[in-house]
């Protein structure tokens, strides 16, 4: 992957125009067909407004228009730099320091990550090969109980593919019901599952998977090439930015972090820098 640094962003876009001329040509790379005269026109820029006006009717555009930027006050520059700051860490950015380094207050910081966060929903393709399933728990840390059954925690289950994509999702229990039908609907039927000892995963046998199993509460972690360290490697990466940059999360947004780390972890191998397969994400909402 590529690196994109806060020089290259700075001489790409030094100013609002600039993004709002890269937001224009993304969303409408084959120009812009003006329903008054029915064919693709030329458009210009109206001065110290964000719309193009057709150079033939008058009819005006708005780039802005049902995107995460519609009517919002804040500089559009401000919306790319945080994308930017976004996309340039591995284990996310804080609102705090988007209020810092932007100036902007801290429940606007907070609002534009939000908004960011809704780019990052993305459904992986079916996962084939050999595939990891397993689940853990997120939240503060209390006295009791810990692992399975800990309570003040929300869980979070996800199925991986190896040297590939992984799908999570914020669950209510660990229960087959619960965990199998998530498991059938992300996995090919001619995967190879590796999942722990947990009981929830022991009718994928019968239900025709290939499965195998790691032994974990015997202290086993690897036999062959059984086991479930890919998985395990992706919840460290999750816990460890929550609890390092964002200290605490709400079960009601729990889900839009981990498709943060979804994304960011989905796109690790792409060629193009992240911060583009960011900005590559801004669609008009349907």
């Amino acid at each position: 992957m590529k690196n994109y640094t806060r020089k290259d962003f700075e001489t790409t876009f030094p100013n609002d125009d600039a993004c709002l001329d890269w937001l224009m040509n993304h969303r409408y790379p084959q120009g812009v067909e003006c329903p008054v005269c029915q064919k693709v026109t030329k458009h210009h820029k109206l001065t110290n407004r964000p719309v193009y006006e057709c150079d033939y009717c008058g009819h005006q555009i708005s780039p802005l228009a049902n995107t995460i930027f519609h009517k919002s006050s804040t500089s559009l520059k401000i919306w790319f730099q945080a994308i930017h700051l976004m996309a340039s860490t591995r284990c996310g950015i804080s609102a705090k320091q988007l209020q810092r380094e932007t100036g902007v207050t801290y429940k606007t910081a907070w609002r534009m990550f939000k908004q960011i966060r809704t780019l990052l929903n993305e459904q992986c393709g079916m996962l084939t090969g050999e595939v990891e399933a397993d689940e853990t728990y997120i939240g503060a840390s209390k006295h009791g109980k810990r692992g399975r059954g800990a309570s003040g925690k929300t869980i979070v289950a996800g199925v991986v593919e190896r040297q590939a994509s992984v799908s999570a999702s914020v669950v209510p229990n660990v229960q087959s019901k619960t965990l199998l039908p998530m498991i059938i609907e992300k996995t090919s039927p001619n995967a190879i599952i590796f999942t722990d000892e947990m009981p929830s995963y022991n009718r994928l046998e019968r239900m025709g998977f290939n499965h195998r199993v790691i032994n974990h509460n015997a202290r086993q972690y690897v036999n062959g090439n059984i086991h479930t360290n890919t998985i395990d490697g992706f919840w460290s990466l999750v816990k460890g930015g929550i609890g390092g940059v964002y200290k605490h999360v709400s079960p009601d947004y729990l889900q839009e972090y981990v498709n943060e780390y979804s994304f960011r972890y989905n796109h690790r191998k792409d060629e193009q820098p992240m911060f583009e397969t960011f900005l590559n994400r801004i669609q008009p909402h349907a």
